[in-house]
């Protein structure tokens, strides 16, 4: 399937651009960090696939698919699950929320495969990036009006706060994105990071000291609660 990138975010762009390389039934034929240049793209070439933004400067996701004559299909991909119910009404085939696993990707692309084409076998992953698939080491998180990439290895801890969360970094700072805790532990659990508390994960590797109830990480003494010790010391063989 010929496909197109339409972000404003070039490391959005950029891990994109991988994730597609390593789909061999997929042909990256351009990318565009505003929708209004792609709109006469699309509608004089023939695309198969768009993965589209929806927050974008002057011109959003929505109102560039409302504009175009050829609708190709599309899969959004957006910092936001707000507009999941409008997204789905314009027929997108899957609503992908940043920061996106590869995993993700690579089901919403496969449905996509099955709708272009339903006869046609579904080989999604190339033999090279399939076995073995090479983990990825950062994560995209939203932060003001970006999206930040962090490395999991200058992560120290992260703390929960409601709906929000501050993840502190090796550099003695931290930044304030709005995810949930849940989530990041379901993404970070295989990582070499551990849930110790109701409101914080922390990177072991980081550890420098453990006592009782409490760890020590940088100069932060983090409390380890009862409902969350046996399985932390069983991650790290205590």
């Amino acid at each position: 399937m010929k496909c197109v990138i339409i972000d404003d975010e070039p490391l959005a762009v950029e891990l994109l651009e991988d994730f597609v390389k390593k789909v061999d039934s997929l042909e990256l034929v351009n990318t565009f960090n505003n929708a209004i240049d792609a709109v006469s793209f699309i509608n004089q070439n023939n695309i198969d696939l768009i993965f589209l933004d929806i927050q974008m400067p002057h011109f959003s996701g929505i109102e560039f698919l409302n504009t175009i004559e050829k609708k190709p299909l599309v899969i959004f991909t957006t910092a936001y699950s707000d507009y999941a119910v409008e997204g789905f009404n314009l027929g997108a085939v899957d609503y992908l929320v940043k920061p996106i696993p590869f995993h993700r990707f690579l089901k919403s692309v496969v449905r996509a495969q099955q709708i272009n084409n339903p006869a046609a076998p579904v080989q999604a992953v190339s033999e090279t990036t399939a076995s073995p698939e090479v983990e990825q080491d950062f994560m995209f998180v939203r932060a003001e009006y970006e999206n930040v990439k962090m490395n999991f290895s200058d992560i120290l801890f992260i703390e929960g706060l409601k709906d929000y969360v501050k993840i502190y970094t090796t550099d003695n700072k931290f930044t304030l994105t709005l995810i949930s805790l849940i989530k990041l532990e379901n993404l970070l659990s295989s990582k070499g990071f551990s849930r110790i508390h109701r409101s914080y994960i922390i990177n072991i590797k980081h550890v420098k000291s453990i006592q009782k109830n409490k760890v020590l990480i940088s100069d932060k003494r983090i409390p380890i609660s009862e409902s969350y010790k046996n399985a932390f010391f069983e991650k790290i063989n205590l």
